[in-house]
């Protein structure tokens, strides 16, 4: 226990008193490249209704980390990497929330079932109560709306970051927008949409064999007469 404590510090308090006396703490892995120290074992784990788990212990440069995780069919490289993947996609949605707008959306129906909070587990959902066809196809049709939505924010937010990847290196982030901090060449999605908002137009006159150039210009109007000259 006393090599355990000295090894991994104050962060098993995450764990309870039992994984304090595992024995096996003691022989951690060490990976010859990238100098990883860890070790896995599978442990009950909850109050009354125990469920099994995997826990990796991790030692990488002086910093200690316990992960757990669900799945007892992954090899303990697999839950770190995955583990490492956890800021990424934190960052991700920052950017669709923030940036693409991706959770802004207001879709929504007369026909949309209230919830309710006191709902009992053998009753039936608030979705299955409605019967009449129309209010189900709307609900449907709703449904959809957010769901299209969502996929469209996906794929600009993919747009976004390929072309970042693209031009990585060939535009300094700092002539574009301001930037509070600097990065290392490669732009935000944020720079990425302040350079389109003011170019777009510009680099679409430049490349009229396009596809999404031949159908802006196929959708606009070419009378010559607005709404804003028939409003006055």
């Amino acid at each position: 226990m006393n090599h355990a404590l000295l090894t991994f510090g104050d962060c098993l308090l995450l764990l309870d008193r039992y994984f304090l006396t595992v024995p096996v703490l003691e022989k951690l892995k060490t990976l010859n490249s990238s100098g990883i120290r860890y070790y896995c074992i599978d442990l009950l784990w909850g109050q009354k209704l125990y469920q099994e788990l995997r826990f990796v212990l991790v030692e990488m440069d002086g910093i200690q980390s316990i992960l757990a995780g669900t799945s007892l069919a992954l090899e303990p490289l697999s839950v770190i990497r995955l583990y490492s993947y956890q800021f990424r996609i934190e960052c991700t949605f920052r950017e669709l929330k923030q940036q693409v707008g991706a959770f802004c959306y207001h879709f929504w129906s007369k026909h949309m079932p209230k919830l309710s909070y006191y709902q009992k587990k053998d009753e039936p959902s608030h979705l299955e109560r409605v019967e009449n066809e129309k209010s189900r196809r709307k609900v449907l049709e709703t449904v959809r709306a957010i769901e299209m939505h969502m996929a469209l924010s996906c794929i600009a937010m993919g747009i976004l970051q390929s072309v970042s990847i693209r031009f990585a290196g060939e535009f300094h982030p700092g002539q574009i927008r301001y930037q509070r901090t600097p990065s290392r060449g490669r732009m935000s999605e944020a720079a990425v949409m302040h350079y389109l908002r003011k170019h777009f137009f510009r680099l679409l006159g430049k490349q009229p064999e396009l596809c999404i150039t031949q159908i802006i210009q196929e959708q606009q109007d070419g009378s010559g007469t607005y709404w804003g000259s028939r409003a006055s």
